[in-house]
């Protein structure tokens, strides 16, 4: 058995090759939340629905979000809208009081839908109006996600990591932000100062969680501060790490990440931004698996592989890697 840690780019193209030491049956994937948003009256649950598409066969694999060849009209049409009607474009929070009523899932991460900031797929969102109606009619989030699941014909246990809310958000020298509104409309050119993970002390691992980090865990190569940084925040899940076999693949190539601002927001949690600053934010790890050109020591047991991942064939090497890690620790 085996429990794999995920964001929403690295850790899925890790999974393209897990078949080669994993079996499906015995495989659970614990996914970040702390991205999710409600936009538009919609619960948007951003690395949860790449597992979802992916499993399906449907995911877009020039992005890693969305799906492959989804049309985008209602997106634009609601710029169109805001266009006509002298509403503003970009991301709008709704009022400080709208944050933490109604559905408690959404608290300190609801975006008004007038102009939608992130596009949006129509078929995407009968997604998002799936999940969010399940909740409305008073499923958790759990419940929601294993039913989607099941929908998309998924053979892993898809598990997200809570079903509270807990909202990643990134202090800047242009005041707070969400991750998405960060990433996506300011796509990371904000100075960062620290992140925070606003309700994790209060939010439960969700039902089967801290269950499935009893089992060898692999950490994949999704961004340390963001993906993996708001599990960590949950309570009894560092603890659980710490009892059990833990494998992290570096994100980074050397000083250079392979996607997204993981450099800088290791840099904002004073980590070093580079695969050495593994130690920092893993420090239950017991073994690590990074690229073989790449300088960085450590005092635990260390695979180096070539770990660039462009194919379901270089998935699966690494995942040897992984597999030959996990041997040298058991």
């Amino acid at each position: 058995m085996v429990t794999f840690l995920s964001g929403g780019t690295g850790t899925p193209k890790l999974l393209d090759g897990a078949a080669a030491a994993f079996s499906p049956e015995e495989t659970t994937v614990v996914v970040n939340t702390g991205d999710d948003i409600e936009i538009g009256g919609l619960l948007v649950s951003p690395d949860v629905d790449t597992l979802l598409f992916q499993g399906g066969g449907i995911l877009d694999r020039e992005t890693w979000w969305g799906i492959k060849g989804d049309t985008q009209r209602t997106n634009s049409a609601l710029s169109d809208i805001a266009s006509a009607a002298g509403l503003p474009e970009g991301p709008q929070y709704l009022p400080d009081d709208r944050q933490t009523e109604g559905r408690t899932l959404a608290n300190w991460r609801r975006f008004s839908g007038v102009a939608e900031f992130m596009t949006i797929g129509d078929r995407d969102r009968a997604v998002h109006i799936t999940r969010t109606s399940l909740i409305d009619e008073g499923k958790t989030l759990s419940e929601a996600t294993e039913r989607l699941a099941d929908a998309f014909g998924l053979t892993i246990d898809l598990l997200p990591m809570s079903d509270d809310p807990v909202a990643s958000l990134v202090h800047t020298d242009e005041g707070v932000m969400h991750f998405q509104e960060y990433w996506v409309a300011h796509r990371g050119d904000p100075a960062v100062n620290t992140v925070e993970f606003r309700g994790s002390s209060q939010a439960d691992p969700a039902p089967g969680v801290l269950e499935a980090l009893d089992d060898t865990v692999v950490i994949g190569p999704s961004n340390p501060v963001t993906s993996i940084g708001p599990m960590l925040a949950l309570p009894g899940v560092a603890d659980a790490l710490a009892q059990t076999t833990v494998v992290a693949v570096s994100p980074f190539l050397g000083d250079d990440a392979f996607s997204g601002p993981a450099g800088d927001l290791m840099e904002a949690v004073n980590a070093e931004p580079s695969t050495e600053g593994l130690a920092t934010a893993y420090p239950f790890a017991d073994a690590f698996v990074i690229d073989d050109g790449d300088d960085a020591d450590f005092d635990r047991p260390t695979v180096r592989t070539d770990i660039a991942i462009d194919s379901g064939e270089d998935a699966a090497r690494v995942i040897r890697a992984i597999d030959d890690a996990i041997e040298h620790v058991g």
